[in-house]
């Protein structure tokens, strides 16, 4: 029996039992390829609900306000996607009449949308014979031939694609990419494959040659960046406090946050003070202390937030002063939504 068709055979009788497999509808299989994306199903799966009970359509997504969007996205991660989400939306109704684009190639026109997406709405929706190639993907053909060619080289990219393009089966391409995806996401799992029940096993050149775990190779290791936030929770005599928007590009953007104050290094209170005036146009400050007494440390892919809250009260009511019973309209990274609980249960 040929690869494909054991990876068929196997997601006929192992496959979950998931929404967006029910479905042909381009916006339903978007909506869950864009929400999946770095995100484990679990986690996917109540926001892929809530989207869907809040925007039916994509006409009603296009409709939304970006800030409504990116709350109901809010706990996630990522927010580009959340953006592009939005951009593509708007995209799709205005530019499109309402209806996705039914090639790969003018799919790939859609922002946020990439090879592996376009691959995937392009099989599931309309039967073209395009294989994705996700993370999941890379390992199990990686394992399964003996590939040693890093997954994150342009060399990689291009052997990949062309070798799940060899091995695919075009008569049933939908169930297959689907099928592959699964395979690696619950038979050849990253660090506890279930080697001695896969129906690959006997032809495995990973498992031949006792490599399981020294594939699928990447030529390049993550930097991690330190950075140092003090974040500052202002309260007014009536406790309403501020929030500002990250308008930057970069993490968080177009998220509201307490204001912020960067340092190299962590800093205490009598280095702290001096610096709020760049950020505050408050001078009459009646306290000044740390928030949270043990430094939180925040980790995204590629940064670790070290991160102190200070509590810093005035006498002066703030013009632009948020009441606490609004703060939880606002879209916040889950660090801040976090502090915000804290700060009701405390002060509120």
């Amino acid at each position: 029996m040929s690869f494909s068709k054991i990876i068929l055979r196997w997601y006929s009788e192992n496959k979950r039992s998931l929404p967006w497999r029910k479905t042909k509808d381009p916006y339903r299989i978007w909506l869950s390829e864009i929400l999946l994306q770095q995100t484990r199903v679990a986690q996917g799966l109540p926001y892929y609900q809530k989207f869907l009970k809040q925007y039916p359509t994509v006409n009603d997504l296009a409709a939304a306000s970006e800030a409504e969007v990116l709350k109901l996205w809010q706990g996630l991660g990522y927010y580009s996607r959340a953006r592009n989400l939005h951009a593509t939306a708007k995209a799709i109704t205005t530019d499109y009449k309402g209806k996705f684009p039914e090639t790969y190639k003018d799919l790939l026109k859609l922002k946020g949308v990439g090879d592996y997406t376009a691959s995937a709405i392009a099989s599931a929706c309309y039967n073209l014979p395009e294989p994705v190639v996700d993370g999941n993907v890379y390992r199990v053909l990686a394992r399964y031939f003996g590939v040693d060619i890093p997954i994150d080289s342009s060399q990689g990219t291009k052997y990949f694609k062309e070798l799940a393009r060899e091995v695919m089966d075009v008569d049933d391409i939908g169930p297959y990419n689907q099928g592959i995806m699964e395979f690696g996401a619950i038979q050849c799992t990253p660090k506890s494959p279930d080697c001695l029940n896969c129906p690959l096993n006997k032809s495995c050149c990973a498992l031949k040659e006792n490599r399981i775990h020294e594939l699928p190779r990447k030529q390049k290791k993550t930097r991690v960046r330190v950075r140092n936030f003090n974040y500052l929770i202002l309260l007014d005599p009536e406790n309403n406090t501020l929030l500002q928007q990250r308008t930057t590009k970069g993490i968080w953007q177009n998220l509201f946050q307490f204001p912020l104050i960067e340092t190299e290094n962590s800093i205490n209170d009598t280095q702290l003070i001096p610096l709020l005036s760049k950020v505050l146009s408050y001078p009459e400050l009646t306290e000044v202390r740390e928030f949270n007494k043990q430094m939180i440390v925040h980790k995204l892919s590629h940064q670790h937030l070290h991160t102190k809250f200070w509590l810093i009260k005035t006498d002066k009511v703030l013009n632009e002063g948020i009441p606490p019973s609004k703060l939880d309209n606002y879209p916040v990274p889950v660090l801040i939504a976090d502090a915000i609980k804290t700060l009701k249960i405390s002060y509120f």
